[in-house]
């Protein structure tokens, strides 16, 4: 069998179709009105039916265009295709804050990207409010509607404005309150949006300085890290892990070490 060997412009250009196809299917339904259809983790770990709906509609609209193809996604797992010939597979959240979806918040978005081998090559976040739109390939930067993103150039950890999120585990939450409650001294201030892929694309474009989470899923980090990566940005865990589920820190190369000293000092990847 030969193999296809797509580049990561080719890649983006279909992730970008298939993400504004899939933005638009969510910014509709939730002008219709959208519901719970389940829970996760916990009881405020919503499904609504548009997270559903929407992922659907990525799998096929990927069956279709990319047919040999992985898939990864929030909700359905590997989706259809198990195996994956090409070398190539997609990661999807279909609605990454969910929550703030639910409640009508201006800060939800579909996020979409493609690993060739094991490395993320090209991905796209769109804001399903706004219809902004963060991109990224591996070694071609990263842009906001088409303006080239490189970061904060913030150097004091003191005037850092810095975003992180919360898990759903009470036990856990309460971890990361902790850890919150002893950096805010530290930095300028606190932003928690509701949203690790824009979270990530806000500190790819400057305007928050920093981002730290614990407890992301791929889906939540895959293409908003290589935007943020791609904008400059050191992503990371803690003590030279690669970001993951223990911690993700997106930062600046100047605010990276003060920010990593500071959260490994606090513990922020311990806890459940």
């Amino acid at each position: 069998m030969t193999r296809s060997a797509p580049t990561p412009r080719e890649l983006l250009t279909i992730a970008v179709e298939v993400a504004r196809d899939a933005a638009a299917t969510a910014y509709r339904m939730r002008a219709e009105g959208v519901s719970v259809a389940a829970t996760k983790s916990t009881v405020t770990d919503v499904v609504t039916a548009a997270d559903r709906a929407v992922e659907r509609q990525v799998l096929g609209a990927l069956a279709e265009l990319r047919p040999d193809d992985a898939v990864l996604g929030e909700e359905y797992g590997e989706g259809e295709v198990r195996e994956a010939p090409s070398g190539v597979r997609w990661i999807v959240d279909p609605i990454d804050g969910t929550v703030n979806y639910l409640y009508g918040l201006p800060h939800s978005a579909v996020s979409l990207a493609a690993e060739v081998d094991g490395v993320v090559v090209a991905g796209v976040v769109r804001n399903v409010s706004t219809g902004e739109e963060w991109t990224a390939t591996a070694g071609g930067g990263a842009w906001h509607d088409g303006e080239r993103l490189r970061g904060s150039t913030e150097t004091d950890l003191g005037q850092a404005l810095v975003a992180t999120g919360f898990g759903y585990d009470p036990k856990r939450r309460a971890h990361q309150a902790r850890v919150v409650a002893e950096l805010i001294p530290h930095v300028r201030d606190i932003r928690r949006l509701g949203a690790a892929a824009l979270d990530l694309c806000l500190a790819a474009e400057g305007r928050v300085d920093a981002y730290f989470e614990k407890g992301l899923a791929a889906w939540d980090q895959a293409a908003g890290g290589l935007v943020a990566s791609e904008a400059g940005l050191r992503v990371a865990g803690l003590g030279g892990l690669p970001a993951g589920p223990d911690l993700v820190i997106a930062a600046p190369p100047a605010l990276f070490a003060p920010l990593h000293d500071r959260l490994a000092a606090l513990d922020a990847s311990g806890g459940p």
